[in-house]
């Protein structure tokens, strides 16, 4: 099944939330909470970026990759983080300096308000009082997002980086191969939710060229959650978000490292990506809520790339879909 249909398809939705002189909205029209951030938005311009990048269209001109990269680099504050309040503001830091990236920028001022992070012991303490438990999934958006804001600003010394990827491998689950080591047995969030979260500590390691630690027990876990069908999250395959791309990155990347269950994680992929796309074509996309939630479109499109990837000419596109993910680090 060719995907060109719904590659136009998110083009035009991108395009529909440009507001000229580089800047996007990241939202259509406001929540009924109204809680949405609207007009120029940080996940907006990042997204926007992003999804052009993975489809082929992204900007080719001075001009155009100027304007953008200004929009995005008037978004961080005098301490050197981007907030949204959407989300964590690591997270918000790490997103927008790796969108800078696709344009070979970086963010304008240092990185001021992590500057202890620096120190590998206050690194470590960061890591160690995550919500592991509580909150696995929002707590990665912290834990991952600081090594991606420190290496793509350069202050990711060597020794950082051991420090980082030794602490995450010393402390993962030896029995699923996801989350810290006896907090999906504590059964305070769902399977689920560590899942999720952990995704982000992964491809921080696929990043790197680092092993990912208890690469088979994540690939038997995430097969484990498809197959029952009932332990991934609510509406998994049937939103527009990052659930998707999570697992089948995780599934692909992981059970790769050592040739572990691969064809039945491609048989996995495989089952999944029929009813995904299909779902995504039977949408009325110019009126979807999700959909038209750019941050949440570059979810689904991430998603796509890697079905392509995992399947090579199963899904094919006139121009090969390229996942952030292999250029830097977070999404």
């Amino acid at each position: 099944m060719k995907l060109d249909e719904l590659v136009q398809r998110i083009y035009l939705t991108v395009q529909n939330h440009y507001m000229g002189n580089g800047e996007y909205r990241r939202f259509l029209k406001q929540n009924e909470a109204q809680t949405r951030k609207m007009g120029n938005n940080e996940y907006g311009c990042a997204d926007a970026a992003n999804i052009l990048y993975t489809i082929g269209a992204f900007p080719h001109t001075v001009e155009e990759r100027a304007e953008r990269i200004t929009a995005l680099q008037k978004f961080q504050n005098e301490n050197g983080l981007f907030d949204e309040k959407t989300h964590h503001p690591i997270h918000c830091t790490a997103h927008c300096a790796a969108t800078l990236e696709l344009f070979d920028a970086k963010p304008l001022l240092p990185l001021t308000a992590l500057k202890e992070y620096c120190d590998v012991k206050n690194l470590e303490q960061m890591l160690s009082d995550l919500k592991w438990v509580e909150n696995p999934w929002p707590a990665a958006h912290e834990g991952a997002g600081i090594y991606a804001a420190f290496i793509l600003t350069g202050n990711a010394t060597p020794e950082w980086q051991d420090a980082y990827f030794n602490w995450i491998t010393e402390h993962t689950d030896p029995k699923y191969g996801i989350g810290l080591a006896g907090a999906i047995d504590a059964g305070d969030r769902p399977i689920s939710h560590h899942l999720n979260g952990w995704f982000h500590y992964m491809f921080n390691f696929v990043f790197a060229r680092r092993p990912i630690p208890c690469a088979d027990q994540a690939t038997d876990t995430c097969i484990e959650l498809f197959t029952d069908g009932t332990q991934l999250v609510k509406n998994f395959g049937r939103a527009i978000n990052f659930a998707e791309i999570d697992w089948v990155y995780m599934l692909n990347r992981a059970s790769k490292q050592n040739g572990h269950r691969v064809p039945e994680a491609k048989e996995q992929i495989r089952k999944f990506a029929k009813d995904y796309i299909d779902y995504l074509y039977s949408l009325d996309y110019e009126n979807h809520d999700g959909w038209n939630d750019l941050h949440a479109l570059f979810g689904t499109t991430c998603a796509l790339a890697e079905i392509q990837a995992a399947l090579p000419g199963e899904y094919p596109t006139d121009y090969p879909l390229k996942l952030v993910l292999d250029r830097r680090p977070f999404i």
